[in-house]
C-alpha cells in the first residue's frame, strides 16, 4: 500500500484517534455523498464518489473547551461562521477510499492544530553586527552625498 493511501488509526469503538489526548467517534463525523468529476470515464456519471465531511467543533462533546479555542483559532480559515468544519475529497475513485482520505486529512488538521508549540525566544543582535550595519549606512551615505552638484569653485 502506498504511503497516501495508508488508512487512519482507529481502535475498537470505531474512533479517530487525532492524538494522546483525543479521540472522535465516527459518530460525530457527518459524511455526505455527490458525484465527483475526474478520472472513471462513464462510471463518474452514474456514482457518488465525492465525499464531504462535517465536523461540528462548537457542539463536540469529545473537544474540551480549551480544545475547542485552539482549533477554532488556528483552523479559523476552514471553519465556517456556525462551526463546522467541512473538507471534501474526490481524488479516488471509490467512494470508500475518498472517506478514508478524508478522514486521514481530518485527522492530521486538527492534530496539527492541538499540537503544542514552542515558544519562540527572542534573540538580540551581537553589538558587532549593529556596529558593522551603521558603517555600512555610514559609507553608503557618503557615497551618494559625492554625488551632489558641484558648486561653481570645486570644479
Amino acid at each position: 500500500m502506498a504511503p497516501e493511501d495508508e488508512l487512519p488509526e482507529t481502535s475498537p469503538g470505531d474512533v479517530v484517534v487525532i492524538n494522546d489526548a483525543l479521540a472522535v467517534p465516527r459518530s460525530e463525523l457527518r459524511y455526505q455523498a455527490s458525484r465527483s468529476g475526474g478520472p472513471g470515464g462513464q462510471h463518474v456519471n452514474t456514482s457518488s464518489t465525492r465525499v464531504e465531511l462535517e465536523f461540528d467543533v462548537d457542539r463536540s462533546p469529545s473537544l474540551t473547551d480549551a480544545q475547542r479555542a485552539v482549533t477554532r483559532e488556528r483552523l479559523a480559515n476552514r471553519i465556517s461562521g456556525d462551526g463546522v468544519l467541512r473538507l471534501s475529497s474526490r481524488t479516488r475513485r471509490s467512494q470508500y477510499r475518498n472517506r478514508e482520505d478524508v478522514t486521514a486529512r481530518v485527522q492530521k488538521l486538527l492534530a496539527d492544530a492541538l499540537r503544542e508549540r514552542k515558544p519562540r525566544k527572542k534573540t538580540k543582535l551581537p553589538r558587532a553586527v549593529k556596529e558593522a550595519r551603521l558603517k555600512s549606512k555610514k559609507r553608503r551615505a557618503e557615497v551618494k552625498k559625492q554625488r551632489g552638484r558641484v558648486a561653481p569653485g570645486d570644479e
